[in-house]
């Protein structure tokens, strides 16, 4: 049976049950043999019909189709706009609830031909951006390369005169600018690579703990200028997991550099290993500024800086977090951080244990 209105309901309702109740009482007399006059069913029957019949369309009006005629109304305004029409639709208690399903459809269609039309643009994008930074490659190495070579025909700067040396000192300009060029290149090309899912990862079982004092011994130079320590937090034994070694290799650097950039002059960055049964937490943890609580959220975002104008002074590409995040979840894996302002940052992220 079709309902059209809370008042048609509850009377199906009403009228249903109130025979069920009547019949169940004659079955229960006839059960107990027990005699009894020809209106009492007829009573039982009319007061059991009322009454369940104004508290179900009660029930109805109250919980129910107040809550219908609210999702109609958020629907339909974020479908059409029209408020005016659907208040005064609603104010006259006309029926709302056949319009429902109707609406529903036609609004969930919409979503999904917009969350398509979203996916080919995020497709076209990935695709752009990978065109883009290979494109780039060619030109960007040789300009690099002609001005490595105008720099090493120069001879020795103090034979120099004052136009020879400002030559110079814009040609060392260019250089840096264009190594930083490089890096954004690449890390533009990585960030795609990783997206589109070009990068395979070669899972292999190794020592996790190796490589991390293999990365901090390659930072020693970087973070002694800086005057950042850079430690594991204990004497770990032995720990395998398995994972892409190369690209995990980049994880830690990504968030070892960070900490070198970011942290505190005199700071020390410790790496930790915790043993979650079927995974390995690892966390990166400095004992640098901090990070205010608003910046969390976005902080693996690509090209999001916390400090934008401090960042690009450090020379940064702005993308080193978001590879960290996109290689962790190739993985299958999760990243988070967490940190306060004045006690540092702590990145941590799991990775799967070998047997």
């Amino acid at each position: 049976m079709k309902s059209n209105s809370p008042s048609s309901l509850a009377l199906y309702v009403a009228a249903t049950s109130s025979v069920i109740i009547t019949l169940f009482l004659l079955l229960s007399l006839w059960l107990l043999e027990t005699a009894m006059p020809w209106q009492l069913p007829v009573i039982v029957l009319v007061i059991s019909f009322f009454t369940i019949f104004f508290l179900f369309r009660f029930t109805v009006n109250r919980f129910i189709y107040d809550k219908i005629k609210l999702v109609y109304k958020t629907i339909h305004q974020l479908k059409l706009g029209q408020k005016k029409n659907l208040r005064k639709k609603l104010e006259e208690g006309e029926n709302v609830i056949d319009d429902v399903n109707r609406e529903v459809v036609e609004w969930a269609a919409d979503k999904t031909k917009e969350i398509d039309n979203l996916k080919k643009m995020e497709a076209y994008r990935r695709e752009f951006i990978g065109n883009l930074a290979h494109e780039l490659k060619t030109p960007i190495f040789n300009i690099q390369g002609y001005i490595t070579t105008l720099l090493d025909d120069d001879e020795a700067e103090e034979d120099l005169g004052p136009e020879e040396k400002m030559r110079v000192r814009y040609l060392r300009n260019a250089e840096k600018n264009i190594e930083r060029m490089i890096n954004l290149v690449h890390d533009l090309d990585t960030v795609s690579r990783l997206e589109s899912g070009d990068m395979p990862l070669v899972m292999e079982k190794f020592d996790i703990v190796e490589l991390a004092t293999d990365v901090i011994d390659m930072l020693e130079k970087r973070a002694a200028d800086k005057q950042v320590l850079l430690q594991l937090r204990e004497n770990y034994g032995p720990i395998y997991v398995m994972a892409d070694q190369n690209t995990i290799r980049q994880v830690f650097t990504n968030l070892l550099v960070n900490s070198i950039i970011y942290g505190n002059e005199h700071g020390n960055t410790k790496i930790s290993f915790f043993d979650m049964h079927e995974n390995i937490l690892i966390e990166v943890a400095d004992n640098g500024p901090g990070i205010t609580e608003e910046h969390l959220p976005r902080l693996f975002e690509r090209f999001y800086r916390v400090d934008k104008s401090r960042s690009r002074n450090m020379g940064g590409t702005g993308l080193g977090l978001a590879i960290v995040k996109h290689i962790i979840e190739a993985h299958r894996q999760t990243i988070n951080v967490r940190s306060a302002v004045g006690k540092g940052a702590t990145f941590s992220f799991t990775l799967k244990k070998a047997r």
